[in-house]
Order: structure tokens, then sequence, then C-alpha cells
């Protein structure tokens, strides 16, 4: 679908509810690219709204002046409005700075104490940083000429807002807003003491009850944006279905199930201007599906940048990824002798569980020269090896969407994944007798279907034909914000 089209069908379903004005977004999340990040969620932040506003939509952003914006970004600030709010029994500074990146309007919640360090503290300590966060975005509103029809939260960080919208704005000037909440990874919930939750954000005891914001003798953040925002959704319609049940909704199924017909799943989209093999600076040789001819001088130029040894005609397995049990690291460390066997090398990139760290440490040195642990985040190296390698390994407990598939096969490196949330939503097997999908797939997580599927890569890797056709299916692939973008306008034209 062409954007015009998308605009044209986003029009019609806004002039059906007998509106002429597409309505106002502020997206709120704890972290944004490129002014902050550490994973996923900043780049969807980050790249969506330039892809609404060509929609037509007025969207904006609100999050913490991380100090690493501020390094960069503060002699492009310009000073909105300051003001305190009470936070417990703190009395505490607001400053709202703002900035216009790309044509996007980003307004900045400043308060060195809370964002002058690390972008998320952990434990009792990140509840109090995010509380004050979503207390001084609210009370924002109130001071600003500003005022969103929505609302679109993400994830734990910004939960509350629903809540405290329905419950104790609603007698001012913001108590109409709707509000969107997206879940990004259902694992992180924002559990705190009923005793913190009152004290930092006045929450009455009526619900501190498994009806409202109560799991496990805990408040909960993330469920009172589930209880309270008025749709929810996130980041794959698999996952979508997936956190309804008891193996996936980490204690939140029963109020997910209530509500699974106001719960959508939307795939995230990558940048494509920023991942691009025909254009990115940062790899050794340039290439596209016309011409792939630059993907083998990419694969010898990460065998020379690594521990590697040369040899070109074995096939690279790569993984870009935190290193945690939810990424299938006990299946890989299962598999690790029998993918040495066929003769494949294995290259990863990321940090993570210090034990499995040591795994690849000791793995490296045992299969030396087959093995190459890069046990930091370095965006270069990330891009030097969706490049250069053959396929990308993610064998995932659970993967709410997934991006490094999609980069990957925006590079012409084949995914090699477990069938689980966006992972499935994304990755078509390839089939051998009618030629269609663009990777591997496996469905129950054991060590034997990984290896299995592991064998199949290995062996179409050989039959040269096949293999260029299937790196090809995978480019054609369209992995822009774009269809991501529209289905949001939907949903939000949907709410208001």
């Amino acid at each position: 679908m062409t954007k015009q089209t998308m605009k044209r069908r986003l029009q019609k379903i806004n002039a059906e509810k007998g509106r002429t004005v597409f309505p106002s977004v502020l997206i709120a999340a704890a972290e944004c690219a490129p002014l902050s990040k550490t994973g996923g969620l900043a780049d969807v932040v980050g790249t969506l709204p330039a892809h609404l506003i060509s929609l037509g939509f007025d969207c904006r952003i609100i999050t913490p002046f991380h100090n690493s914006a501020k390094e960069k970004y503060k002699k492009e600030t310009e000073h909105v409005l300051d003001f305190y709010v009470q936070i417990g029994w703190r009395t505490q500074y607001v400053g709202v700075e703002k900035l216009i990146l790309d044509g996007v309007t980003i307004y900045l919640i400043d308060n060195d104490y809370y964002y002058g360090n690390k972008i998320y503290w952990g434990g009792k300590e990140e509840v109090e940083q995010y509380a004050f966060f979503q207390r001084a975005a609210l009370e924002s509103l109130l001071h600003m000429n500003f005022i969103p029809d929505i609302i679109h939260c993400n994830d734990w960080h910004t939960a509350m807002i629903p809540m405290l919208i329905k419950t104790q704005y609603q007698n001012t000037a913001i108590a109409g807003i709707k509000t969107l909440m997206t879940i990004h990874n259902l694992a992180y919930q924002g559990r705190c003491g009923f005793e913190q939750v009152h004290e930092l954000l006045n929450v009455e005891e009526k619900y501190y009850t498994p009806e409202f914001i109560e799991t496990y003798d805990c408040a909960n953040f993330l469920k009172a944006g589930c209880v309270f925002a008025d749709r929810l959704s996130t980041v794959s319609p698999s996952y979508a279905n997936e956190i309804c049940t008891l193996n996936y909704g980490e204690g939140l199924q029963g109020i997910l199930s209530a509500r699974r017909h106001e719960l959508v799943g939307i795939i995230n989209g990558i940048d494509i201007k920023t991942f691009n093999p025909a254009k990115d600076k940062k790899i050794a040789a340039n290439y596209s599906i016309k011409n792939l001819a630059g993907k083998a001088d990419c694969k010898q130029a990460l065998l020379n940048d690594t521990a590697l040894d040369k040899d070109m005609e074995a096939p690279v397995f790569a993984m870009v990824t935190r290193i945690t049990e939810q990424k299938g690291f006990d299946l890989l460390e299962a598999v690790m002798p029998g993918l040495m066997d066929l003769g494949a090398k294995f290259i990863i990139l990321g940090i993570g569980d210090e034990g499995r760290e040591n795994y690849l440490r000791w793995a490296e040195g045992y299969w030396k020269g087959r093995i190459h642990s890069h046990l930091i985040y370095d965006d270069a190296m990330a891009s030097k090896i969706y490049a250069g390698a053959d396929f990308l390994l993610m064998p995932s407990k659970f993967e709410p969407c997934g991006l490094s598939q999609m980069i990957a096969m925006r590079y012409g490196t084949l995914p090699v994944v477990r069938e689980t949330g966006g992972l499935k939503d994304t990755v078509l097997p390839y089939n051998k007798f009618t030629g269609e999908g663009y990777g591997f797939s496996f469905a129950s997580g054991t060590p034997q279907d990984l290896y299995d599927v592991i064998c199949r890569a290995n062996e179409t890797y050989y039959n040269k034909e096949v293999l260029e056709q299937i790196i090809k299916n995978a480019m054609s692939k369209d992995f822009s914000f774009e269809s991501s973008a529209y289905s949001y306008g939907e949903t939000y034209l949907n709410l208001v």
C-alpha cells in the first residue's frame, strides 16, 4: 500500500467519525533514539512520529532529558517552562525543554537528580525515577499550550499515566485525553510496595486490589496501564495472542484476556534509511538486491576484523543480542558442538549475563578461529555483522517483536529463528518446493529442533543458486515504519 493510499484510507475513517482533522498524539516513553537508547523501544519512539506526521497526524514526543541527550542537544533546545512537583517527601524541579529534530517536536523533562546519570536506576529507585517523569509529564500539559487528544504510553515507565488521568485529573483540562498503552516486553512490569506508590503518586488505598493494580501483593505499574488505558497494543500479532496465555502472560494474562478485544498487535518497523546496505558507510562495501557482489567483500572484512579464520567457504552464523536466558542461550550452548562439527563459524555481539559471557570466552578459546565473541555493544560492529554474516540466529524463548531479524534480512543475512512472537510474524521459512520464504524456523524449544534447523540452513548455504534466491526474497521485504504508522494511525482514529 502506498503512502497516498494509506492517507486516503485514514481520512475516510476519520470522516466517517464526523471529523476533518486527525487527533493529536503525544508519545510518552523513557527513551528515544537518537537522544537516549538502551534497546529497541528507543528506536520505535524515535522513528514512528515522523511517519505519523507524514500521514497527517500532529504527533509529538515527551521523554526525560537524560544526560546523554543533554550533552549532545542542550544548545538546540528551547526552554518552555519550569515549575515544581511533590514526589514523596521531595519537592522536585521540573524543566520542560523543546527540541525539534527532523521535523518532530520533542518535549524533554529536565531534572538532573533523576536524569543526570543512568537512564534506568533499577529497583525501588527506578520506580521513583519514573513516577516523577509521569507526574511531571501530566503537570507539564496543564502549563503548556498543547493538550493532545491521545497519550501513547510505552511500557511500565509510563503505564501509570492512564490511571492518574482517570483518578486524579478528572477536574482538569487534561481529563478528556484518551490513552493507548503499548507493551513492548511484558516481562518488565514496575512492581513496588503499596506504600511506595502511595507516597510517590498519592494513589488511594482502594486501588490496591487485584481488580486494579495489585499482583502478588505488590503494586504493579504495568497492570495499572492494562486496567485503565482506553486501548492496549503490543508489538506483534502473535505476541498479542501469547501474552493472554499462562505460559507468556507473566501474571497479567487475566486482565489481558479480559481485554483481548481491545488489544491489537502491531509489528514494529526499522529505519530503512539507516539500515541500508546500498549506502551504509560503516560496512566494507555497499551492495543491493540488484548487485550482491559487495556482500562477499563484507564477509571477508568481517573475518579480517575478528579472531575468526579467514576461510570464506564456511558459513558464518551470528547473533547481535542481549546475552540472556530469554534469547535462548541454553539452546545455543547445547548445539554449539554440533554447529562446530558442521564446519561453520560463529560470531556474537552483545553483553549480558556474566555466566553466559564466560561460556563464550571459554568457547572462543576451545574452538579457536571458529568462534568470536565481541562482548560490548558496538553499533559499527553490528552493521559489519549484519552485512558480513550468512545467517542470524535468534532461538529466543519469547520475542515480542524483534528488530534484529528485520535488519538482517535488509542486509541479505538470513534469519534462523524460533517461531514465537514477532519472529513468527516476520520470518516466513523457506519452502524448497515453492521457492517462497526468506529464512529458517523451528517451533518447539528443544536443542534438537534448533540443531535440525541449523543443519537445513547449512545445507542450503552450499546450494549457491538457491541461497541467492532466498537472499533476494529477504532483501525484497518491506520492514519500513510506514505500515506500522498506518496501523497506529488506524488505532488512534478508533480511540477518539
